[in-house]
């Protein structure tokens, strides 16, 4: 079972964002309106109520979507620079491919050409960042790794497969949640090169940064990243949602379960909402202690 479901960013123009992920990443649109009063309180976003808001789905028809909400920037806001959800990454049938076709893209910017990682020949990854400040990672996967299964792409490029999540306390995070989302912890840390960390934060480029994954079963669909000391909290504006990546969705077969173990990490009582994100299904928004928006959907 993959558990990812949807990555929600917030964006300035909505229609600027429908217009760039449909013309150079082949997404389409599935829905449209606006945010209602109960998603935008299941969310910790009250002021986003009436909000214009959109759902995408890559080419391939994957039911794993991208969600966009439109609010006002936040002129505090740098990429790379805050904990929470630090980028999405979706998979590609031919990152060359992939990134002669963003290199014309006027609102995207490529800020890690295709390069082979090392030791790591299974994955072929390249990054770009977006008119809204998200960081998207597009990765051809050629190969599964021992331990996990990876997707393969359908279309050039695909759906959403991993979410990267930057905390002020690697460790504890992994803790916490192993405790209230019911993932596993796949490789617990790894030390790389981390070439965007280190520009973002004006690093030697040879220092090494530590990652870890986070996964279910064979599923591998979360990275979660130490960030550096100089790293703060994702500034928002009250009661709007945080900018960039926003909100990470996943499917739990054990909702019920997690939902009664939520506590004071949750956002009120599960909520069914109509979206494909929930096709039915009960929700709930808990929230880490790094101030991350992790929403759980019943599976």
């Amino acid at each position: 079972m993959r558990l990812i479901r949807a990555g929600t960013l917030a964006v300035a123009s909505l229609k600027r964002a429908v217009e760039n992920y449909c013309r150079w990443l082949d997404y389409e649109l599935v829905e449209e309106g606006t945010v209602d009063a109960a998603l935008a309180a299941s969310l910790g976003a009250p002021a986003t109520a009436g909000a214009p808001l959109a759902v995408m789905r890559p080419a391939s028809g994957a039911g794993i979507y991208l969600r966009f909400v439109e609010q006002p920037p936040h002129p505090e806001y740098v990429p790379l620079r805050s904990y929470g959800w630090a980028a999405i990454e979706l998979c590609v049938t031919d990152v060359l491919a992939a990134n002669e076709r963003v290199l014309d893209a006027p609102d995207f910017e490529i800020i890690g050409p295709p390069r082979e990682i090392d030791g790591l020949p299974a994955i072929y990854p390249m990054q770009m960042q977006g008119p809204d400040g998200e960081i998207v990672y597009l990765t051809q996967i050629r190969d599964d790794l021992p331990a996990f299964d990876l997707p393969r792409a359908q279309s050039l490029i695909d759906h959403l497969f991993i979410l990267v999540m930057a905390c002020s306390d690697l460790p504890a995070s992994l803790k916490w949640m192993e405790r209230y989302t019911g993932m596993n912890i796949g490789r617990e840390s790894m030390e790389i090169v981390y070439t965007m960390l280190a520009n973002a934060f004006d690093l030697p480029h040879e220092q090494l940064h530590t990652i870890a994954t986070m996964v279910h079963g064979r599923d591998v669909f979360l990275e979660l990243d130490q960030y550096p000391p100089a790293a703060v909290a994702r500034p928002r504006h009250d009661g709007w949602l945080p900018p960039g990546v926003a909100v990470g969705t996943f499917w739990h077969p054990d909702f019920a379960k997690l939902a009664a173990n939520a506590g004071d990490v949750a956002i009120g009582a599960p909520q069914t909402h109509a979206s494909a994100i929930y096709a039915g299904q009960p929700s709930l928004t808990i929230v880490d202690p790094d101030g991350t928006l992790i929403e759980l959907v019943g599976g």
